[in-house]
Protein backbone atom coordinates (compact mmCIF):
# COMPACT_ATOMS: atom_id res chain seq x y z
CA UNK A 1 0.00 0.00 0.00
CA UNK A 2 1.23 3.44 -0.91
CA UNK A 3 2.35 5.61 1.89
CA UNK A 4 0.89 8.78 2.43
CA UNK A 5 1.88 11.57 -0.02
CA UNK A 6 3.83 14.52 1.02
CA UNK A 7 2.53 17.87 1.04
CA UNK A 8 4.56 19.66 -1.85
CA UNK A 9 6.16 23.04 -0.77
CA UNK A 10 5.25 26.06 -2.75
CA UNK A 11 8.25 26.99 -5.06
CA UNK A 12 10.35 29.71 -3.85
CA UNK A 13 11.02 32.48 -6.38
CA UNK A 14 14.76 32.46 -6.81
CA UNK A 15 15.79 35.58 -8.51
CA UNK A 16 18.98 36.18 -9.84
CA UNK A 17 22.17 35.66 -7.79
CA UNK A 18 24.35 32.60 -6.75
CA UNK A 19 22.42 29.88 -7.81
CA UNK A 20 24.94 27.43 -6.63
CA UNK A 21 24.34 28.46 -3.36
CA UNK A 22 20.86 28.76 -3.27
CA UNK A 23 20.56 24.99 -4.51
CA UNK A 24 23.22 23.60 -1.94
CA UNK A 25 20.89 25.52 1.13
CA UNK A 26 17.94 24.42 -0.47
CA UNK A 27 19.91 20.37 -0.58
CA UNK A 28 20.86 20.97 3.72
CA UNK A 29 17.35 21.91 4.19
CA UNK A 30 15.73 19.13 2.58
CA UNK A 31 18.26 16.68 4.01
CA UNK A 32 17.51 18.32 7.74
CA UNK A 33 14.00 17.71 7.33
CA UNK A 34 13.76 14.75 5.11
CA UNK A 35 16.52 12.88 4.95
CA UNK A 36 18.93 12.12 2.01
CA UNK A 37 16.70 9.71 0.27
CA UNK A 38 14.26 12.56 -0.25
CA UNK A 39 16.69 14.86 -2.07
CA UNK A 40 16.21 15.00 -5.68
CA UNK A 41 17.63 17.69 -8.31
CA UNK A 42 13.79 17.83 -10.13
CA UNK A 43 12.36 18.96 -6.48
CA UNK A 44 15.06 21.15 -5.48
CA UNK A 45 14.91 23.04 -9.17
CA UNK A 46 10.81 23.03 -8.43
CA UNK A 47 11.08 24.75 -5.13
CA UNK A 48 13.48 27.11 -6.37
CA UNK A 49 11.67 27.77 -9.29
CA UNK A 50 14.35 27.50 -11.34
CA UNK A 51 14.79 25.80 -15.13
CA UNK A 52 16.42 21.98 -15.49
CA UNK A 53 19.37 23.78 -17.67
CA UNK A 54 19.62 26.32 -14.96
CA UNK A 55 19.86 23.64 -12.43
CA UNK A 56 22.12 21.34 -14.94
CA UNK A 57 24.58 23.64 -15.68
CA UNK A 58 25.51 23.45 -12.04
CA UNK A 59 25.34 19.91 -11.16
CA UNK A 60 24.83 16.74 -13.39
CA UNK A 61 22.78 14.64 -10.87
CA UNK A 62 22.43 13.97 -7.24
CA UNK A 63 25.51 12.48 -6.75
CA UNK A 64 27.06 15.73 -8.13
CA UNK A 65 25.28 17.69 -5.57
CA UNK A 66 25.93 15.62 -2.33
CA UNK A 67 28.97 15.31 -3.65
CA UNK A 68 29.53 18.91 -3.36
CA UNK A 69 27.34 19.07 -0.18
CA UNK A 70 30.52 16.98 1.77
CA UNK A 71 33.34 18.95 0.01
CA UNK A 72 31.88 21.99 1.67
CA UNK A 73 31.50 19.92 4.81
CA UNK A 74 34.72 18.87 4.76
CA UNK A 75 36.29 21.86 4.51
CA UNK A 76 34.20 23.95 7.36
CA UNK A 77 35.28 21.03 9.76
CA UNK A 78 39.46 21.68 8.39
CA UNK A 79 38.83 25.31 9.26
CA UNK A 80 37.21 25.13 12.54
CA UNK A 81 39.56 22.07 13.92
CA UNK A 82 42.30 23.86 12.49
CA UNK A 83 41.36 27.63 14.18
CA UNK A 84 40.68 25.32 17.44
CA UNK A 85 44.37 24.01 17.17
CA UNK A 86 46.01 27.12 16.45
CA UNK A 87 43.64 29.42 18.53
CA UNK A 88 44.67 26.67 21.58
CA UNK A 89 48.46 27.22 21.50
CA UNK A 90 48.76 24.19 19.84
CA UNK A 91 49.26 21.95 23.02
CA UNK A 92 47.37 19.44 24.99
CA UNK A 93 44.73 22.07 25.73
CA UNK A 94 44.53 22.47 21.84
CA UNK A 95 43.92 19.08 21.13
CA UNK A 96 41.12 18.74 23.69
CA UNK A 97 39.65 22.10 21.66
CA UNK A 98 39.93 20.47 18.09
CA UNK A 99 37.57 17.47 19.63
CA UNK A 100 35.01 19.94 21.13
CA UNK A 101 35.39 21.78 17.61
CA UNK A 102 34.65 18.80 15.53
CA UNK A 103 31.27 17.66 17.61
CA UNK A 104 30.25 21.32 17.83
CA UNK A 105 30.43 21.28 13.88
CA UNK A 106 28.65 18.20 13.46
CA UNK A 107 25.89 19.25 15.93
CA UNK A 108 25.80 22.61 13.94
CA UNK A 109 25.52 21.30 10.17
CA UNK A 110 23.76 17.75 10.91
CA UNK A 111 23.29 17.70 6.86
CA UNK A 112 26.97 18.06 6.26
CA UNK A 113 27.48 15.48 8.11
CA UNK A 114 25.39 12.54 7.46
CA UNK A 115 26.69 13.16 3.42
CA UNK A 116 29.66 13.55 4.83
CA UNK A 117 29.78 10.07 6.71
CA UNK A 118 26.76 8.59 5.20
CA UNK A 119 28.13 6.36 2.28
CA UNK A 120 26.51 8.98 0.07
CA UNK A 121 29.54 9.69 -1.61
CA UNK A 122 33.49 8.54 -2.00
CA UNK A 123 35.53 10.96 -0.41
CA UNK A 124 38.48 9.23 -1.65
CA UNK A 125 37.58 9.25 -5.59
CA UNK A 126 41.17 9.52 -7.12
CA UNK A 127 41.50 13.90 -7.77
CA UNK A 128 38.34 15.00 -6.94
CA UNK A 129 37.94 18.70 -4.91
CA UNK A 130 36.11 15.88 -2.24
CA UNK A 131 39.03 13.44 -1.75
CA UNK A 132 41.33 16.88 -1.72
CA UNK A 133 39.30 18.23 1.35
CA UNK A 134 38.20 15.54 2.79
CA UNK A 135 42.21 14.31 2.96
CA UNK A 136 43.35 17.96 4.19
CA UNK A 137 40.50 17.64 6.81
CA UNK A 138 42.28 14.75 8.48
CA UNK A 139 45.20 15.67 7.98
CA UNK A 140 44.67 18.30 10.16
CA UNK A 141 44.38 15.49 13.19
CA UNK A 142 47.53 13.50 12.03
CA UNK A 143 49.51 17.02 12.05
CA UNK A 144 48.58 18.00 15.39
CA UNK A 145 49.16 14.34 16.89
CA UNK A 146 52.79 14.73 15.27
CA UNK A 147 53.08 18.21 16.44
CA UNK A 148 52.85 16.52 20.42
CA UNK A 149 54.93 13.32 19.78
CA UNK A 150 57.41 15.45 18.77
CA UNK A 151 57.04 17.38 21.54
CA UNK A 152 57.09 14.40 23.83
CA UNK A 153 53.60 14.74 24.61
CA UNK A 154 51.48 11.66 22.50
CA UNK A 155 52.97 8.55 22.83
CA UNK A 156 55.71 7.63 19.80
CA UNK A 157 52.97 5.23 17.99
CA UNK A 158 51.85 5.21 14.13
CA UNK A 159 50.45 8.48 13.87
CA UNK A 160 48.00 7.58 11.62
CA UNK A 161 46.33 5.03 13.15
CA UNK A 162 46.37 7.04 16.31
CA UNK A 163 44.58 9.69 14.56
CA UNK A 164 42.15 6.64 12.89
CA UNK A 165 41.63 5.99 16.92
CA UNK A 166 40.80 9.67 17.70
CA UNK A 167 38.51 10.12 14.96
CA UNK A 168 36.38 7.01 15.52
CA UNK A 169 35.67 8.21 19.41
CA UNK A 170 34.84 11.87 18.32
CA UNK A 171 33.00 10.50 15.58
CA UNK A 172 30.68 8.33 17.71
CA UNK A 173 29.94 11.08 19.95
CA UNK A 174 29.15 13.39 17.19
CA UNK A 175 26.89 10.60 15.66
CA UNK A 176 24.97 10.16 18.70
CA UNK A 177 24.61 13.29 19.29
CA UNK A 178 22.96 14.28 15.59
CA UNK A 179 20.76 11.39 15.89
CA UNK A 180 19.62 12.83 19.64
CA UNK A 181 20.80 9.45 21.09
CA UNK A 182 22.13 11.20 24.31
CA UNK A 183 19.55 13.35 26.41
CA UNK A 184 20.06 17.25 26.39
CA UNK A 185 23.35 19.65 25.30
CA UNK A 186 24.70 18.65 29.06
CA UNK A 187 24.56 14.86 28.56
CA UNK A 188 26.05 15.45 25.19
CA UNK A 189 28.64 17.71 27.16
CA UNK A 190 29.86 15.16 29.71
CA UNK A 191 30.26 12.36 27.43
CA UNK A 192 32.39 14.62 25.23
CA UNK A 193 35.00 15.50 28.53
CA UNK A 194 35.41 11.89 29.21
CA UNK A 195 36.04 10.75 25.98
CA UNK A 196 38.32 13.42 25.66
CA UNK A 197 40.43 12.90 29.12
CA UNK A 198 39.98 9.14 28.35
CA UNK A 199 41.80 9.66 24.90
CA UNK A 200 44.06 11.67 26.60
CA UNK A 201 45.21 9.96 29.11
CA UNK A 202 45.13 6.50 26.21
CA UNK A 203 47.81 8.29 23.82
CA UNK A 204 49.76 10.50 26.14
CA UNK A 205 53.37 9.60 26.48
CA UNK A 206 54.38 7.82 29.61
CA UNK A 207 56.02 9.74 32.63
CA UNK A 208 58.99 8.83 34.67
Amino acid sequence: MAGPLRERKPPRAYHHGNLRRALLDEALATIRTEGVSALTLREIGARLGVSRTALYRHFADKRALLAAVATEGFRMLRQQTLAAWEEGGRGAAAFQSMGIAYVRFALANPSHYRVMFGGFVDPEARDSELAIEGEAAFRVLVDALAALQRDGIMRAEDTVVMARFVWSVVHGVAMLAIDEQLHGRESIDELLRYALERLRTGIEAATD
